[in-house]
């Protein structure tokens, strides 16, 4: 058993590495000559008006304010509205839009809990244990209730992931654009999860006996491991599956997102000129030369020529 959970592990984590270097690479090579950024606000103009240097940075100092934001308090999703529902009677009533910030605390809650757990982990995995682990772990269990102590992050992921599965199955909108793939990223986060928190409070699996089989797996060195291994194997199993499926899924997104050129790019068009560096070059028909090709259509149909064409239209 424990030499299959780790080929079952090495095996994973090399599907993870290989998916996500081919994931990154494909988008860091591809090409971005303009300028697209997600913008809601005044870019950099005239310098009478005012600009916003958030929603619309034009420096790179701007940008890397704006990624934070994005990425460490997801703040696209706190601006999230959902219609509000029309008034009884009303003939033609006015859109209404109101707040939804209860997906932005749930999503959140998953993402910040989540890197806690993940934290704490690496305890198993590093000799001597890093003191940020010990430090966060220590703060996670400070309400010190029960034996072993529960950790506050197990509660808020668990409720985060039921919050967010329960949102796509109870509204029908959402429920109809959902993919199987949606509800497989769910299904897969709330299995490793349980099941590491049966091993933590019900099953009582030995750390120690844990722990020297984890280092054994990072120094390419896997041993014996004593004790029951029964819902280990399950919460290896639904870890490896994670691994292996990641970079196929919208779980990506949080590579993808320090790649998303609507996020990683200056506002600056008004400022620049960007000229694609990946055009071909080919053969213009001005307005000269097609003038000169129709001249006499042209005459015959009564249409005005111009013997000195504009400059603008020259080169058209």
């Amino acid at each position: 058993m424990p030499l299959a959970l780790a080929v079952t592990l090495y095996a994973a984590a090399a599907v993870f590495l290989c998916g996500l270097s081919w994931r990154v690479w494909v988008w860091a090579r591809t090409p971005e000559p303009f300028r697209i950024p997600t913008t809601t606000g005044q870019q950099a103009s005239l310098p009478g008006l005012a600009r916003s240097r958030v929603e619309s940075p034009s420096t790179r100092t701007g940008v890397a304010g704006r990624l934070a934001l994005e990425a460490l308090l997801f703040r696209s999703l706190f601006r999230n509205t959902a219609p509000a529902p029309a008034p009884a009677g009303a003939a033609d009533p006015p859109p209404v839009f109101l707040e939804r910030k209860a997906l932005w605390l749930g999503a959140l809650a998953l993402h910040y809990s989540l890197l806690v757990i993940v934290v704490r982990h690496l305890r198993l995995f590093v000799d001597p244990v890093p003191a940020l682990a010990t430090a966060l772990a220590a703060a996670d269990g400070f309400f010190e209730i029960g034996t072993p102590r529960l950790y506050a992050a197990d509660v808020v992921v668990i409720a985060a992931l039921a919050y967010l599965l329960a949102r796509r199955i109870r509204d029908p909108l959402l429920r109809y654009v959902s993919l199987p793939a949606d509800y497989l990223a769910l299904g897969t986060l709330i299995a490793v999860t349980g099941s590491g928190i049966i091993l933590r409070y019900v099953a009582r699996t030995d750390v120690t006996a844990v722990r020297g089989y984890t280092l054994g797996l990072v120094a390419l060195a896997p041993g014996p491991l004593a004790g029951p291994t029964g819902w280990l194997a399950v919460h290896v199993a639904a870890v490896a599956f994670l691994l292996a499926i990641l970079p196929f899924t919208k779980m990506m997104h949080a590579a993808g997102v320090w790649l998303s050129p609507t996020r990683n790019q200056a506002n600056d068009s008004r400022r620049r000129r960007h000229v694609n560096p990946w055009n071909a070059p080919v053969p213009v028909h001005g307005y000269a030369a097609w003038q000169a090709e129709f001249r006499d259509k042209l005459a015959a149909a009564g249409l005005p020529i111009d013997d000195d064409p504009p400059a603008g239209k020259a080169g058209a």
